[in-house]
């Protein structure tokens, strides 16, 4: 098996066929044909399957086209980790923020990048925490704050941040400003992300512990969404104070702190054991730590730092 075969299979699935791939890839198509047929004769399966639509990959086809995107990308961060200079960090970094979180750090991320490493280009995706992790695990993403799990041998969390849960309403529908009881969440509707979200699955596992059931109007996977929903007095909602902070300052939204018991969630700069790690990757993990601090500090993001005192590059 060789590299510009994955190449080529990629580049036919993406043209829809040979002959826009042969254009695409500056490839002849006799040459590209041959490639592909000796791919399939290695592998014993067959690739693609023709049709009025033009060529299409088969089931196995699908898998193998995943393990080459990985294979062809950890080639780029093994080039990029030996051909780097000391003074010059640069490469591309596939990066993954949960929601709420990229409400809040996504602009301060990437300006902190283009200042420090001008070299380094980001690729930013938002996503429940839960595909997060997977994508890490499978060598789709280099980097991404998640949210703390228990111990997993394929992962290296380094904590960050505690947040406290918070009860989030429509400014008609203010709540005291002691707060709102865990127990006291059964009165009133709300509006929640799906099981898949992380949020969803901290809040379900404290109710439980608590014994307390849940009014869960909707599920909407979506956060503007849900903050137009409550926004407009249809339904109350569980956010972290930061995934609101704009509305509430805004006098759109307002919130009141969920105690007896309090809901938090911890969050984490996540790598992969398993997946290499290049320089750029390690100088956007710094990033994200001292981003996450300063944040921390001006009250931006509220919460409790539980991170290092100090990362290695800060400055």
């Amino acid at each position: 098996m060789e590299l510009r075969q994955l190449r080529y299979l990629i580049g036919i699935h993406e043209a829809g066929g040979v002959l826009a791939a042969s254009r695409n890839l500056h490839v002849a198509q006799p040459a590209l044909s041959q490639s592909i047929a000796a791919l399939e004769s290695e592998l014993g399966v067959k690739l693609f399957s023709r049709s009025n639509k033009g060529m299409l990959l088969t089931d196995a086809g699908k898998t193998m086209l995943e393990h080459a995107r990985v294979v062809l990308a950890d080639v780029d961060r093994a080039k990029q980790a030996v051909q780097v200079a000391e003074h010059a960090v640069q490469g591309d970094v596939v990066v993954g923020l949960p929601t709420t979180v990229a409400l809040v750090a996504t602009l301060p991320i990437l300006q902190e990048v283009r200042l420090r490493y001008p070299g380094i280009r980001l690729k930013i995706i938002e996503s429940h925490s839960g595909f997060l992790v997977e994508w890490l695990r499978a060598g789709r993403l280099d980097i991404s704050v998640t949210f703390l799990t228990d111990s997993d041998a394929s992962l290296t969390q380094v904590p960050l941040l505690e947040e406290r849960l918070v009860v989030v309403s429509a400014m008609g529908q203010r709540l005291p400003n002691r707060g709102v009881k865990l127990a006291q969440l059964s009165n009133f509707p709300l509006l929640l992300p799906s099981q898949e979200h992380g949020l969803r699955r901290i809040i379900d596992d404290a109710c439980r512990r608590a014994d307390v059931s849940l009014d869960v109007m909707a599920e909407i996977d979506s956060l503007p969404n849900i903050k137009k929903a409550v926004q407009a007095g249809v339904a109350r909602t569980i956010l972290s104070a930061g995934a609101v902070a704009d509305e509430v300052a805004a006098g759109q939204l307002a919130i009141a702190p969920l105690h007896s018991p309090h809901i938090s969630r911890r969050v984490a700069c996540t790598t992969s054991m398993t997946r290499p790690t290049t320089p750029a990757t390690t100088a956007l993990r710094d990033v994200i730590i001292e981003v996450t601090r300063r944040l921390l500090e001006r009250g931006t993001w509220p919460g409790s730092w539980i991170g290092p005192e100090q990362s290695s590059g800060a400055r």
